[in-house]
């Protein structure tokens, strides 16, 4: 997945149905989901979803009206303008036997990854960051053969506006 399309952050009540109903919404206005993470928020009964949809600004805006009319729907924002905070994480199972697991170790520690489970022909890395460093990650592996992959897609928060927000990439890189 790219990091292209517009990206969503809707609070739900946490019951059964409402989950169905937002993205029955989707589907009714023929909009593919890219992604979609669904979890619990800070407040009780209420579920945080990330979406990300393809379609300009216009077109989105429509489905966030929409949206709005749901009656689980507690909120609609869309975080795609300025600087959101946008993660993903994977869990890759790579064919790495002893021969080859030094390497595949390096390339995890070069991009920040962690070795979550080792088997005699296999690692388990864990990731977590950006879409594209996770996508580097994964065509870095495949020379080696991914055996099995879960990626989160993305999930996303706006930046806090209270003050002079810097985001910890930036500001380690200073």
């Amino acid at each position: 997945m790219s990091g292209a399309g517009r990206t969503l952050v809707v609070l739900l009540e946490d019951h059964p149905g409402a989950l169905t109903r937002v993205t029955s919404l989707f589907r009714r206005r023929n909009f593919n989901i890219d992604s979609l993470a669904v979890g619990h928020s800070e407040r009780p009964g209420i579920s945080r979803m990330s979406v990300v949809v393809a379609g300009d600004a216009s077109e989105v805006d429509q489905v966030v009206k929409q949206l709005h009319k749901l009656i689980e729907v507690v909120e609609v924002r869309d975080v795609s303008d300025g600087a959101p905070l946008l993660r993903e994480m994977a869990l890759i199972r790579v064919r790495a036997d002893s021969t080859k697991r030094g390497e595949v170790t390096e390339l995890a520690k070069l991009f920040g990854a962690r070795v979550v489970d080792i088997s005699h022909n296999t690692l388990t890395l864990e990731i977590t960051g950006a879409e594209h460093k996770v996508e580097s990650l994964v065509k870095l592996l495949s020379k080696f053969g991914i055996e099995e992959m879960v990626r989160s897609g993305r999930i996303a928060m706006a930046r806090d506006s209270a003050g002079a927000s810097v985001g910890m990439d930036e500001a380690l890189s200073a």
